[in-house]
């Protein structure tokens, strides 16, 4: 029997119009693309209001909303105006249809890839019973609780209660990546869906993106020295304070020769001291430069002609920098963390992110046109095939499926 998804389009109406898209961002809006193209017979499309209440949208209205944001993110920010009211559209009519859900013929699924609103298990719940539904949730990592030094004050106590909003209605999980599954297991002991955590690893977007440089880029190729990116959020645990150190470093002693450093990404939370760097420190000024609102294709092209990405992250559930880099060939300089292992093999340069003469010498050495050395050992992996995402929803779509057959093969939902 088919099963029905009722997948949440919660996050990306939260952040309808906003330009540039985060990796979480990202994974919502592929899975809804996915669901789009391929399982539109069996999909409903819902969404949280404040209030509390979880209801369905309008089909072909959410069809509409997902289109016009993928055309944003490529670079029609004309659309963004129009998709902030669209979001407020959708949302007031999901509270209308929350009183009049009837649900479906089971088994249904309830998709939530976002980890929005899971510190409501109440609104969940009543949404469950009301449609008759399994929650099969992804848990994109465990951070704010394993780093709560590298978040926002209160975020540990947040996460836990999302956690905890899991374990007690979920049915099982997806995760990108074994590390986030081994840290997710304690929380799972007493849950039924300890048994039914699948490992997806993410998609990578710009790899069938057509890469274009834009002005900054073509400005900078023109200085003739080579350069380095740092993709992600500005926050603590991406570690961009040692690589400002090092470059200022650099620029006291190689002066106008020094390599130029991007900093590609939205300022994120509890980053002062990098901010500082970036806005004050003179030896930084015309070597470091701060990126944002860079479109999909600007940062594929700025990516394929860097020297390498660097990637010193403390902690990651998965990495799409460091897959994007993969899938477009660049060599990478990253943490010696173990999520990275799961999918770069032997083909990154692996340092610990608190060693700064390592990071430094393997800097010196890309920017001189020497290859970064990798680990020991070889690698049979191909991050091409790794990476695509319709191949990587598919494989969620049917870890969840599978997932519900379990169930219902169990006696534990009806046929």
């Amino acid at each position: 029997m088919s099963v029905h998804i009722f997948m949440d389009l919660s996050r990306l109406i939260a952040r309808a119009g906003v330009p540039v898209p985060t990796g979480i961002d990202r994974v919502e809006y592929e899975y809804a693309r996915h669901l789009l193209e391929h399982e539109a017979h069996r999909t409903h499309f819902v969404a949280f209001h404040p209030v509390g209440r979880i209801g369905e949208i309008p089909f072909e209205e959410a069809r509409d909303f997902v289109g016009r944001t993928g055309r944003a993110w490529d670079g029609a920010r004309e659309l963004c105006s129009g998709l902030r009211w669209q979001g407020r559209r959708l949302i007031w009519q999901a509270l209308k249809a929350a009183d009049r859900g009837q649900g479906v013929s089971s088994p249904a699924m309830y998709l939530n890839v976002s980890h929005h609103h899971l510190t409501r298990p109440r609104s969940i719940g009543n949404f469950l019973v009301r449609y008759n539904a399994l929650f099969i949730a992804m848990v994109h990592d465990l951070i704010p609780m394993e780093f709560p030094e590298y978040g926002r004050p209160g975020e540990a106590e947040k996460h836990l209660v999302r956690m905890r909003t899991v374990a007690r209605l979920g049915a099982g999980a997806i995760v990108p990546s074994h590390a986030v599954g081994r840290s997710l297991a304690p929380y799972l002991r007493h849950s039924p869906a300890r048994e039914h955590v699948a490992v997806v690893p993410h998609g990578v977007h710009l790899g069938e993106t057509v890469p274009e440089k834009g002005a900054f880029q073509k400005d900078l190729m023109q200085k003739g020295r080579p350069y380095f990116v740092c993709l992600g959020t500005i926050e603590p645990r991406k570690n961009h304070l040692l690589l400002l150190h090092i470059w200022r470093s650099m620029a006291e002693e190689m002066g106008a020769q020094v390599p130029h450093l991007v900093v590609v990404g939205k300022r994120g939370w509890e980053n002062e001291n990098v901010v500082d760097m970036l806005e004050r420190c003179p030896a930084l000024r015309g070597c470091v430069h701060e990126c944002q609102g860079l479109t999909d294709p600007e940062v594929a092209a700025l990516l394929q002609d860097c020297a390498a990405l660097v990637f010193p992250s403390f902690s990651e559930g998965f990495g799409l920098p460091l897959a994007e880099a993969l899938v477009l060939g660049v060599p990478v300089i990253c943490s010696d963390i173990p999520v990275f292992h799961e999918f770069a093999g032997s083909d990154v340069t692996y340092i610990d992110p608190t060693d700064g003469p390592a990071w430094m010498r393997a800097i010196r050495d890309a920017s001189r046109g020497k290859a970064p050395a990798t680990a020991s050992g070889g690698s049979d992996f191909r991050a091409p095939d790794l990476f695509q995402w319709p191949e990587q929803v598919g494989k969620g779509i049917q870890a969840a499926d599978s997932i519900i057959e379990k169930y219902r093969r169990n006696g534990l939902i009806p046929a």
